[in-house]
């Protein structure tokens, strides 16, 4: 099985070649891309880096202050969302297309049906993001299917909570946070009972900082009470959103992200993933979840990945920023050990701040022993954000996203290295990381000792010496077959000349035989012998922030 290489696209920016950028300026004045902006050349040069599964990030209809009235879409109070775009999550109706991707409004559906083909014609998988938790305050579906209920149609108002609502509500209470109702309009936003907003704010008075633009959707836990499940009957709730789920897989959807998985209940999960799979039994369901101690109750709810954040990513990061000891990423494996496949790894994603941000790394160079360390430590699946593989900064003030590091959800705006790579205007510096980029994508795909094979952490036959700094050096074997990779990453401003201690029990675990051996570094081409004995040791070096992939083949 190739390992899954995801590349998530925010086709709002992807395609976007307006070089405008005015902070706040509105779709007229910076411009957005378009899902035809996915053409088979583009989509074609996507899957030759590596790539097997494309999320597209933001293509369900949500709230956003730009008008579409014409087309008869509700136009929403800007007093509730967020940027001149909108969130992405902040869903206004989840049988639609966003109207600002399509060439043709009134054709957005059949336009995002035929981007599906030609992403599959390209030999590549569709993921779109599926949004559970929260919809946007004004959410209004103009395209359910015949049969299905609008969300809150028969709620009762009265109820702080019932568990056949599908909303919380504050009854006898206006909704009235901490802002400005307003917005410029003429009249305020009105909402009244006021209900409880996406981020467990269960009051009518959210702050700027709550995710005040959406409202949280009620799975039947009754929170004003401590939390207690009322899951018998099924809350109707539940099947509203399986029907969601199984109108986009038979879309020809591959994947789901499911976005904050962990605050809608793991029962829901269980009862809607079951269903879901039995007649899309191909269709693959990622989570977002950050909390360690339940991740394997969400595995054996369904999920096929989960977000690895909190683990490997965190711990990545602090190596390449603060220092931490590279012996931490042994721990950061090991506390996911027995589930390691359905771990997701990556770097970079539309909530974290890019690699190359004065706040991270500030050099996406410094980055690359991270990269090969998540690409080919396990046979888990990897995801790259777009323009990662250039260094984008993400050091733009676009709007409603101030200068943080990331790259804007909430914003029209262009992604600099992405309009600079459509015409072949990239720096040397930036063509050289997208080349190494490419090689170990290309390493971890092509290589069935990443993608198939056994691993072996040695950090613990390596302790400090005079020629091994486990503090700065991370080093682990991948044997599959008659191959073994030989894999030492650099986090250290200097170049690497160390030998690596390789342990009898290494030797016996992976059928390793004994003896001189050639070896090929995958990244240079370079040959040389290592003489590999029980308990022995084998010279190795590796460039500055880099790494080297010996390859030996029996």
């Amino acid at each position: 099985m190739s390992k899954i290489i995801v590349y998530q696209v925010l086709p709002r920016l992807y395609g976007n070649r307006n070089l405008t950028r005015k902070p706040k300026g509105t779709i007229e004045e910076n411009g957005c891309g378009k899902l035809n902006d996915f053409t088979d050349k583009e989509l074609n040069n996507i899957r030759e880096k590596g790539v097997t599964h494309v999320w597209y990030t933001g293509v369900i209809r949500h709230a956003t202050k730009t008008s579409y009235s014409a087309y008869g879409i509700p136009q929403c109070h800007p007093a509730v969302v967020k940027g001149q775009a909108g969130s992405p999550y902040a869903i206004s109706d989840y049988y639609d297309i966003d109207p600002d991707l399509a060439v043709d409004v009134n054709s957005r559906m059949a336009e995002f049906e035929a981007l599906v083909a030609r992403t599959h014609k390209a030999g590549m998988k569709v993921i779109i993001d599926f949004v559970p938790n929260h919809v946007a305050r004004q959410y209004k579906s103009l395209f359910q299917p015949e049969g299905v209920k609008g969300l809150g149609d028969d709620d009762d108002l009265t109820q702080g909570f019932s568990p056949q609502n599908n909303f919380y509500y504050c009854p006898g209470e206006q909704f009235s946070p901490y802002f400005d109702l307003y917005a410029g309009e003429a009249e305020p936003y009105h909402e009244e009972p006021a209900k409880a907003t996406g981020n467990d704010h269960f009051d009518s008075r959210p702050g700027m900082n709550d995710w005040y633009e959406t409202v949280k959707l009620n799975y039947g836990v009754d929170y004003y009470a401590g939390g207690i499940g009322f899951f018998n009957p099924v809350p109707d709730t539940w099947s509203k959103m399986l029907a969601i789920l199984d109108f986009w897989a038979s879309k020809g959807v591959d994947a789901f992200r499911c976005d904050m998985a962990e605050m809608v209940p793991s029962a829901f999960w269980t009862w809607a993933l079951g269903r879901l799979k039995a007649k899309h039994p191909e269709v693959k369901i990622i989570g977002e979840v950050y909390n360690p101690s339940l991740y394997r109750t969400y595995i054996a709810s369904g999920f096929d990945y989960l977000y690895d954040k909190v683990g490997m990513y965190d711990t990545l990061r602090s190596v390449i920023c603060s220092g931490q000891s590279a012996t931490a990423i042994t721990g950061a494996w090991q506390a996911t050990d027995d589930i390691a496949d359905h771990m997701l790894y990556f770097l970079e994603n539309h909530d974290e701040q890019r690699v190359a941000s004065d706040f991270f790394a500030g050099c996406a160079f410094k980055a690359i022993p991270a990269l090969a360390v998540s690409l080919l430590l396990r046979r888990n699946p990897f995801m790259l954000f777009e323009g990662e593989e250039y260094g984008e900064k993400g050091m733009d003030a676009e709007g409603f996203s101030g200068r943080d590091g990331r790259t804007t959800i909430f914003d029209y705006w262009s992604i600099d290295t992405l309009c600079r790579a459509s015409k072949f205007q990239l720096t040397p510096e930036e063509t050289r990381l997208s080349q190494i980029h490419s090689r170990l994508i290309g390493i971890a795909r092509n290589e069935t000792a990443v993608s198939e094979g056994d691993f072996f952490d040695l950090m613990y036959v390596n302790p400090w010496s005079d020629s091994f700094n486990p503090n700065r050096h991370y080093t682990f074997l991948r044997r599959s077959g008659n191959t073994l990779l030989v894999v030492l990453a650099n986090f250290d401003a200097q170049p690497a000349s160390v030998r690596i201690n390789i342990p009898a029990h290494a030797f016996d675990y992976l059928r390793i035989p004994e003896g001189p051996q050639t070896a090929t570094e995958l990244l240079t081409g370079e040959k040389s012998t290592f003489h590999l004995a029980k308990d022995g040791a084998i010279a190795a070096s590796a460039p500055a922030y880099g790494v080297s992939v010996y390859k030996i083949t029996f």
